[in-house]
């Protein structure tokens, strides 16, 4: 077991670059920072580590056995590649854009947990066998590190990612949920059969006729969030720069309060399910009414919306209010 001491070593070293990369500060001081210095100098590392993550594998499947010696320089080759990984990284300025770094930051976190986890299973593993978990291991490391050719270029392209990102979590919701009144009375007609669980008698898995009057408003609402994240999309693909620090602060606005929409969208369609709660229905439209407002204002002041789109900033904002007003009257008497 001499032979793989310093695996260990290199497993406890990278963590502690695990834990630097996750919560570690960007070095402002690299001045003038290039955007495509930077991406061709990380592209390079992902593939340099990408290499030694299949050196690394390799030694360890076949007989002969790694020396201390081989391993050593084998650690030492992984631990110097994932340091360039991680120092490469922390070129990128806050000023570039926070959702863009925070995209890099994922990235450059996967590589490292792949490698960790690497290390791991071939420490665990019998020596002189190339197990499935060490080919699966390998092959993770190989993907975490082809994702650096996917990865936006700016924190424009950053934040249009994160917007569509955003934009499939709600569509999937609003199709859920249009399915479920879809099915009529019952939304659980799918997953409960009368004759297994003889559920059918139970009221709390239907919806009354003055909760289907409420849901048509609170699915209105999220028709708006669709429409909304659609077009802001639309906005920022179209006119979204990221030349200057006020533009860059502008895009990362409008990402941090549009990732709000999909989680808003959730709660309100988890409590949309009978047995309705409706005053729970009513906060948590209430809740995704005002992200929404938020989003559209930002969108409105920002350099993404010229005078020519404010029209449909206008018309969502109109929809999102006639919607929430509908939803105040029907559970007035909730209050």
């Amino acid at each position: 077991m001499e032979a793989r001491e310093p695996l260990r070593d290199l497993r406890g070293a990278l963590r502690a670059v695990l834990a630097r990369v996750r919560e570690g500060e960007p070095g402002e001081g690299r001045e003038p920072f290039e955007l495509p210095r930077f991406w061709d100098a990380l592209g390079q590392t992902f593939k340099v580590t990408s290499q030694e993550a299949t050196k690394l594998s390799l030694a360890f499947s076949r007989p002969p056995v790694a020396s201390a010696e081989d391993c050593r320089k084998l650690s030492e080759d992984v631990q110097n590649a994932i340091l360039a990984v991680a120092t490469v990284y922390y070129w990128l300025p806050k000023g570039q854009g926070t959702t863009l770094r925070k995209m890099v930051r994922d990235a450059t976190t996967e590589v490292v947990e792949g490698m960790i986890q690497l290390t791991e299973t071939i420490l665990s593993a019998p020596l002189e066998s190339l197990s499935q978990e060490q080919l699966i291991s390998t092959g993770g490391v190989w993907e975490a590190c082809e994702q650096v050719s996917n990865l936006p270029r700016d924190n424009q392209a950053a934040v249009a990612s994160a917007l569509a990102a955003c934009l499939g979590v709600v569509k999937d919701a609003l199709e859920e949920m249009e399915h479920a009144l879809v099915e009529g009375q019952d939304p659980y007609s799918d997953i409960m059969e009368d004759e297994e669980l003889g559920f059918r008698g139970n009221r709390d898995t239907y919806w009354s006729e003055a909760d289907r009057k409420l849901l048509s408003s609170c699915v209105g609402l999220m028709k708006a969030s669709k429409a909304c994240l659609k077009k802001v999309l639309g906005v920022v693909k179209a006119y979204g720069k990221a030349d200057s620090p006020e533009q860059i602060a502008q895009l990362d606005d409008l990402a941090d309060i549009a990732n709000e929409i999909s989680p808003s969208v959730d709660e309100l369609a988890l409590s949309m399910y009978p047995p309705m709660n409706q005053l729970a229905v009513r906060l948590n439209a209430a809740k995704l009414a005002s992200v929404l407002k938020k989003v559209l204002e930002i969108t409105k002041t920002s350099h993404v919306c010229p005078p020519s789109e404010e029209g449909w900033v206008q018309f969502l904002t109109g929809a999102v209010d006639h919607n929430m007003n509908k939803i105040k009257n029907f559970t007035q008497g909730q209050l």
